[in-house]
């Protein structure tokens, strides 16, 4: 009977061994079953861009040459979900230009983004976008789940081959529950109630391929926020009865219309005219190499009314406009349209070119704005066959800035043909490199593209630009003391608006500020105050007479106090002190100061005023900016002569 029982103990343990061993291999089994697949990150284009992406976060491959300016971005740091995502990366400085991986995550639109140039590639501004995002190192977190394949808002990801469909985005497991695909309508925070009054567009045939994302409009376009979604639809389950016509519903026509048409980056407002070398000399191929240069300064540049025009003019023997500033409105216009120029063939005659424009580009007839900078980029290939100085030298006294792209230049064994030698530090605003590109290949010519925007773009550096109407700060210092009387303070104050009516006004041109003393001293207004003629004339109007007593020198140091300290740096300070007699104070030390600090000071002495002290109160030499007449009725006179002195000493300033 022992034995019996022995027996079936060893029978019991020996099923409760193979029972144990069962269930270890199968719970390797099940671990060997839900063990994580190894992460494979996806790989994008340059060209796609963030909001063709529905997943919220992901980590994606860059391939190289992402910082080509044809890949668009559109802020700084944090950047607007139209831009191209590896362009962006590039931008921040997370890539360079080899490429590489890095992590993306969605953020909240912002109502402006920053335009910026770094790590070679120009940003442009915006005022507002529907989403943003932001870019860093592509290191996977803990606890993350990253998509091993994107989900676009097409059918089809741009950097899928064909007939191929990517996959739903997975949001990561929480214990306990089951994974669910992140719907679009979840990511964009719209619930199942309302999607039955929300559309999903269908691209109408022609509307080019379905990757393509509508181009934002810069600052100032449209006062309301974008409406990127019709406003009726069908759900998933119904169709659109005209979804198969290729018909396109008149909402989305008009929403597409609006957001395609660019109106140009606000921060390069200028007016260029580019002179282009048609010569026979050039030969074909480098001619279009010239031409598709233009093309991606015109893309570069993002061409528009609110922002930089640009036209052309070609020359050979003689110049001829292609196309004039006003003839195409955006860059793939431009674009279109450098194409079709041919080559007119002929010599090199640059200063013939620069003549033509000087005498008939920049008209208002032909698109000129007036407030805007006018620039000349003139390309040469090798160098001119007429002189280029006299006729450079009048454009530029016009307010043309003269750029020179000078191509393949003489060698030393050429140079004994080269007309004038030096032709292009002759023909620029200033011999400091800024103004003058030598590229030493034609094949090379393209990378001078975002140096050349660059520069065209600085309006601050554009000293051609500067007339004596438009570039200073031009302050009235007014003796308002009692030997003027109400009825004379007028005529002065005629005076005043009468010199203000020749300069152009804006905040960006000349402004115009006054002070008005007696023993005391009073700003009237500050040079940004007022930022129109009409404006700046209506406020000399209101300006009321004080009187009292007459210290000169106190009101100099008064007005370098609150008026020119306020000066912007690049601007001209003038100061323009009208006085009907001698000063109670001393004004010696005043003048000095305001000689010190830059100011160029024009004394205006009126019946009891002293000679002595307006030649001591004006800049060296007295004779060019101190006035005297013996009534106030004869003031007017001196209109014409300060504005004439006033030019004069701006053009005499060196110019190279």
């Amino acid at each position: 009977m022992g034995i019996v029982v022995l027996t079936m103990k060893a029978s019991v343990i020996e099923m409760f061994l193979v029972l144990l061993v069962t269930g270890i291999h199968s719970n390797k089994e099940m671990t060997k079953k839900t063990k994580r697949p190894k992460f494979t990150v996806p790989q994008i284009n340059c060209d796609v861009k963030a909001g063709k992406i529905i997943n919220p976060e992901f980590v994606v491959k860059c391939p190289a040459g992402c910082q080509d300016p044809k890949y668009h971005v559109y802020g700084t740091d944090v950047y607007a979900s139209y831009s191209s995502v590896c362009a962006a990366a590039v931008h921040s400085g997370v890539l360079d230009n080899s490429g590489g991986r890095i992590l993306v995550q969605k953020v909240a639109g912002q109502s402006g983004y920053k335009g910026s140039h770094s790590n070679g590639v120009q940003s442009l501004p915006l005022s507002r976008w529907r989403e943003s995002f932001i870019v860093s190192e592509g290191k996977l977190q803990k606890g993350v789940t990253y998509p091993s394949a994107l989900t676009y808002s097409s059918a089809k990801s741009p950097a899928a081959k064909a007939g191929e469909t990517t996959k739903a985005y997975q949001k990561p497991s929480v214990p306990g529950t089951t994974a669910q695909p992140v719907t679009l309508l979840q990511v964009l925070g719209t619930t199942p109630a309302e999607a039955t009054h929300t559309t999903w567009p269908k691209p109408s045939p022609s509307a080019g391929p379905t990757t393509s994302s509508p181009r934002p409009e810069p600052v100032g376009q449209r006062s309301r926020e974008l409406d990127l979604w019709p406003t009726t639809t069908y759900t998933s389950s119904q169709s659109s009865p005209r979804a198969n016509s290729g018909f396109v519903p008149k909402e989305e026509l008009s929403t597409q219309s609006l957001d395609l048409v660019s109106q140009g980056d606000p921060n390069c407002k200028v007016d260029l005219s580019f002179l282009i070398d048609g010569s026979t000399s050039i030969g074909k191929r480098r001619f279009r190499i010239q031409k598709q240069f233009l093309a991606d300064i015109a893309q570069a540049l993002d061409i528009g009314p609110a922002g930089p025009l640009m036209g052309v003019v070609q020359y050979g023997d003689n110049p001829a406009t292609q196309f004039n500033l006003k003839t195409h409105m955006n860059s793939q216009d431009l674009k279109t349209a450098l194409e079709k120029i041919t080559q007119r063939g002929g010599l090199s005659n640059v200063g013939r070119a620069i003549s033509f424009v000087t005498k008939n580009f920049f008209s208002k007839a032909n698109g000129n704005r007036g407030g805007a900078p006018n620039v000349a980029v003139v390309i040469v290939d090798g160098w001119p066959t007429d002189k280029v100085e006299e006729a450079s030298r009048l454009a530029r006294e016009s307010g043309i800035n003269i750029f020179f792209i000078t191509v393949e230049g003489a060698v030393e064994n050429e140079k004994q043909y080269v007309m004038e030698p030096n032709f292009a530090n002759k023909a620029v605003c200033r011999t400091n490199s800024f103004y003058s590109l030598s590229v030493q290949s034609w094949f090379s010519l393209r990378k001078s593209v975002q140096p050349l925007v660059k520069r065209v773009c600085d309006t601050d550096r554009l000293a051609c630009s500067k007339t004596c109407f438009n570039s200073a700060d031009v302050g009235f210092v007014i003796d308002g003391s009692s030997s003027v009387g109400t009825g004379n303070f007028r005529t002065v104050l005629q005076f005043v608006a009468n010199i203000s009516k020749e300069f152009e006004i804006s905040d960006t041109d000349t402004r115009i500020g006054a002070v008005q003393y007696t023993y005391e001293q009073r700003l009237e207004f500050g040079f940004e105050a007022y930022s129109t003629k009409s404006d700046i004339l209506n406020a000399i109007k209101r300006v009321g007479y004080w009187s009292g007593g007459t210290s000169t020198g106190a009101a100099i140091n008064y007005a370098l106090e609150q008026l020119f300290k306020k000066s912007k740096p690049n601007k001209r300070k003038l100061m323009i002190l009208i006085t009907d007699g001698r000063s109670y104070d001393d004004i010696h030390i005043p003048a000095m100061a305001a000689h010190h600090k830059g100011v160029i000071t024009y004394a205006i002495g009126i019946a009891w005023a002293a000679q002595d002290e307006l030649e001591v109160i004006a800049t060296h030499p007295a004779k060019d900016h101190a006035f005297f007449v013996d009534e106030f009725d004869n003031l007017y006179k001196l209109v014409p002569k300060v504005i004439e002195n006033i030019c004069t000493e701006f053009n005499s300033r060196p110019r190279n």
